[in-house]
């Protein structure tokens, strides 16, 4: 088994271009997390606003994270990712407005967000899903939350510090897609399993 490639954000365009789909990376450094709300707004914001992060060369966690008040600071109880799919009407334009690198998520994107990819450079990585306890002790330092108040704790965005986060490259800046080798790969074994079944 290969050695997992470390990766610290924010992430240069040639260590993003080097990733190939199946990597499996750990990855630290600052993420943000970002589901349908924050999508829109990210999408849909003035750029005098005053939010205080600067996505550029940056991670994107597609994560509704359960957090709790210790006293003046946050705590992350559970921090697993969100279905990645909901969000892939505003992906690509906020890939392309906001130079990300990388996008952390599960169960993948759509083609719109592929092409976006290859055209921006960025990666797709798969986070496990189900695992929010585990994954929530990957966080270090919760470092702020921005529109807390519109959002609500689930959709707002919360900038961490991850240390070590393990994810894989699902969908690379080449059009490398796990799920699309996936797909192809059963289509594959079912149409060797019908012709041994009829005969072929």
């Amino acid at each position: 088994m290969s050695k997992a490639i470390a990766l610290t954000a924010p992430l240069s365009l040639d260590q993003v271009r080097s990733l190939a789909a199946g990597d499996e990376v750990r990855l630290s450094g600052i993420v943000v997390t970002a589901r349908d709300a924050a999508h829109r707004y990210l999408v849909e914001r003035d750029d005098s606003d005053g939010m205080p992060f600067d996505l550029g060369d940056g991670v994107i966690y597609h994560c509704g994270p359960i957090m709790r008040r210790v006293g003046a600071r946050w705590e992350a109880v559970s921090a697993g990712p969100t279905t990645s799919d909901r969000m892939e009407i505003y992906e690509p334009r906020v890939i392309d407005r906001y130079r990300v690198r990388a996008i952390l998520g599960k169960g993948g994107m759509g083609p719109a967000t592929v092409e976006a990819l290859k055209v921006s450079g960025a990666v797709y990585l798969a986070a496990a899903s189900g695992a929010g306890a585990l994954l929530a002790r990957k966080i270090v330092s919760i470092k702020r939350v921005w529109k807390l108040e519109d959002f609500g704790e689930p959709e707002a965005m919360w900038e961490l510090e991850v240390r070590d986060f393990p994810a894989i490259v699902a969908m690379d800046t080449r059009g490398g897609n796990l799920y699309a080798e996936v797909e192809r790969r059963s289509a594959e074994a079912l149409a060797t399993l019908r012709g041994k079944r009829f005969g072929g």
